[in-house]
């Protein structure tokens, strides 16, 4: 600085501080040779606090208001410069301006996975995030422990030392809760919580506050996500046999389009076999111990189809169903004639029986009925 400096700093008398950044915690004010005019007007606005620091001590401390420096109001300075004897001349201090109010979502985040031991999914990687909130609650340890002689300190300057700080007492906390990863999405304020608790004393060393400790995130290895993510679709896919020939005939379906038809056909046929194979494996592989599992399963026949039955009008009345071997019975003792009434399902209504072509070989070869006894 030179002469003109100097000649703007007699005549400037208010001392103040008017931020307008969002990040800075101490802020020093600047005058020429630090000389400080006895009677110069002092504004502390809220949510700061002025520290007069004289020869690398600090002298006074100012909350919000007003102030005059002199001797009513600078008991300690008053003392180091003699004005109790009126001698009202210049005094070099430096004065530094603290930010009070809270400094919000602040980033923390593990660099590293945690390693930890999960009783349903045994030793597993997680990795978290968050955010947090800090203010100073005591300027004179802050200036002491961490600002020292920095003339402009911002968050960013003290924030990876505080992020350090979080993480390790996150991993010492989430390795002895004892909580199943799965219950983590849970417990994220409780364990936030618990750690501010646990974290407040050492930033209070700093002379800061924590103000609030956010947990946003837990989260596995993508690999691991992923196969935790395939265990939780099985749950959805319900009957897996027929998944499994839906998927197979899907896949049939796709790969052969533009192909010739007997392809299509082929691979569609290959495709049923594959998972009627696969799902004969997996129900016999659950069905049987794994000491007795045989390395090959026969596939099962389909079921017998069941013989078409028929309703016939007998002494005036609806009799049956009859299987055709109970009606070669029903015709050899007489109680069944070709003029019979007949019904079976799909027949709009009743019809001699010689008239149906699967029922009139049945007649040919009967014998007459019995004669009266």
């Amino acid at each position: 600085m030179g002469f003109f400096d100097k000649l703007m700093g007699e005549f400037v008398d208010v001392i103040e501080w008017l931020d307008s950044s969002d990040d800075t915690m101490v802020y020093r004010f600047e005058r020429y040779g630090n000389e400080i005019k006895y009677g110069a007007k002092l504004t502390v606005r809220e949510s700061q606090v002025a520290v007069f620091v004289n020869e690398g001590e600090i002298a006074d401390v100012f909350e919000p208001g007003i102030y005059e420096l002199e001797t009513s109001n600078m008991p300690i300075m008053t003392t180091i410069n003699h004005w109790d004897h009126m001698f009202q001349s210049p005094f070099k201090a430096e004065i530094y301006f603290f930010n009070m109010r809270r400094f919000i979502d602040l980033k923390w985040g593990t660099k590293n996975p945690l390693m930890l031991r999960d009783k349903e999914f045994g030793p597993v990687r997680i990795r978290s995030f968050g955010t947090y909130g800090i203010r100073i609650n005591d300027p004179e340890t802050f200036l002491k422990e961490i600002v020292g002689t920095d003339g402009y300190f911002t968050v960013n300057e003290v924030s990876d030392q505080l992020r350090n700080l979080i993480v390790s007492r996150f991993a010492s906390i989430a390795g002895q809760a004892n909580i199943p990863i799965l219950d983590m999405a849970a417990n994220y304020d409780q364990m936030g919580d618990f750690i501010q608790e646990r974290i407040s004393p050492e930033f209070d060393a700093y002379g800061l506050e924590l103000t609030k400790l956010l947990i946003e995130n837990i989260s596995l290895p993508p690999k691991v996500e992923e196969a935790l993510d395939k265990r939780s679709s099985m749950g959805l896919v319900g009957n897996l046999d027929d998944f499994l020939k839906f998927e197979a005939a899907g896949a049939m379906s796709n790969s052969g389009s533009g192909g010739s038809a007997a392809g299509d056909a082929m691979g569609m046929g290959m495709g049923f076999a594959m998972a009627q194979q696969m799902a004969t494996n997996l129900n016999n592989s659950n069905n049987t111990p794994a000491q007795q599992q045989p390395t090959s399963a026969p596939v099962a026949p389909p079921p017998i189809p069941s013989a078409q039955t028929y309703h016939f009008a007998i002494n005036g009345a609806a009799a049956g169903p009859y299987t055709p071997t109970q009606i070669k019975t029903k015709i050899t003792q007489g109680e069944i004639t070709p003029e019979t009434l007949t019904w079976r399902e799909g027949m709009s209504g009743w019809e001699a029986a010689a008239s149906l072509d699967e029922l009139e070989h049945l007649f040919v070869a009967s014998p007459p009925p019995l004669p009266p006894q």
